[in-house]
């Protein structure tokens, strides 16, 4: 695979993918630590190896072409071949070994993180964990800076997908009502959407898993929602309701607080599904693979405990 790109610049090549992650010509020289010019400079020099034009003007800026696009898809390919190479000289080497940069929702790495940091502790493998909070639909421009994307989706929206987008279903989690304990539906097993119609909501804001499946119930009931507040911090919205403020939608495996009524939703598809995203074909580096499978199994042993007492 390489070979067939051998006259073009490998290193011009991770400068265009970089222009595709991020747009503009600024934000990859600060990620490069280059100054704008020379990020024109390899830029044009990549475009006099290719033969075609790669950039075209858009106002003020540049955006790529269609064949600008095209070698992006190829440049992933060789920069991926080169990785792959790297990894095997690493396998003759040993076990994998090496950092991998991986993005999590907050939510989901507090749940996850605690079982697959101690996993690879000692593997080799340096995990570099970050929190991002975006919705489903930003998820690949932080395959920029990271190499494993852990994202959350409403069960019913289409997986991430695209030419430079790899994605596999980690997990279901169910979403559950959560009532305070003097709530009159404290204590149910479970929940019709018809008797939230007039419920108080505090809720995440617009475009997360959980706000996706409020609006379900408003479709159902045919009633909007009486939303007093959005906040995407779990454990505060968990304080508000044991205080009174109003019920929310948590995913069952998140909550913390030991007094609130988790139930059931009836007659609606309240779950959210976790996702690893990645460049294709990245789990042909060892260590990422080794990444995944410890997230596989941390997974595994999440959704294998008992669901919580109320829904016995």
């Amino acid at each position: 695979m390489v070979g067939a790109y051998s006259s073009l610049s490998v290193e011009r090549l991770r400068v265009l993918r970089e222009f595709a992650d991020r747009g503009t010509i600024g934000a990859v020289a600060t990620a490069l630590s280059m100054t704008p010019s020379a990020v024109s400079q390899q830029l044009k020099v990549l475009t006099r190896e290719a033969g075609v034009t790669l950039l075209e003007p858009s106002g003020r800026r540049v955006r790529l072409t269609d064949a600008g696009h095209a070698l992006v898809v190829r440049a992933d390919e060789v920069l991926a071949a080169l990785d792959r190479a790297v990894a095997e000289m690493a396998h003759y080497r040993g076990s994998p070994h090496g950092q991998v940069r991986v993005a999590v929702f907050p939510s989901g790495g507090a749940l996850l993180l605690p079982h697959v940091l101690p996993a690879m502790a000692g593997s080799g493998v340096e995990i570099a964990a970050g929190d991002e909070d975006v919705p489903p639909h930003d998820t690949p421009r932080l395959l920029a800076d990271y190499d494993i994307v852990l994202t959350h989706r409403d069960e019913r929206a289409a997986p991430m997908s695209g030419p430079r987008v790899g994605s596999r279903v980690l997990m279901r989690e169910p979403i559950d009502v959560l009532v305070a304990p003097d709530h009159p539906l404290a204590g149910r097993a479970e929940v019709s959407a018809a008797e939230l119609a007039e419920e108080a909501w505090l809720s995440v804001r617009g475009g997360f898993p959980v706000d996706d499946v409020l609006r379900s119930i408003a479709t159902v009931t045919g009633v909007e929602p009486r939303i007093v507040q959005r906040l995407n911090d779990f454990r505060m919205i968990e304080t508000l309701v044991a205080a009174g403020y109003g019920v929310a939608l948590m995913p069952r495996y998140v909550v913390t607080h030991p007094a609130l009524s988790q139930l059931r939703l009836s007659g609606v598809r309240a779950a959210r599904l976790y996702d690893l995203v990645t460049r294709p074909r990245a789990e042909n580096r060892p260590a990422i693979a080794a990444v995944l499978d410890s997230f596989a199994a941390a997974a595994r042993q999440i959704t294998a405990e008992p669901p919580p007492a109320t829904d016995q």
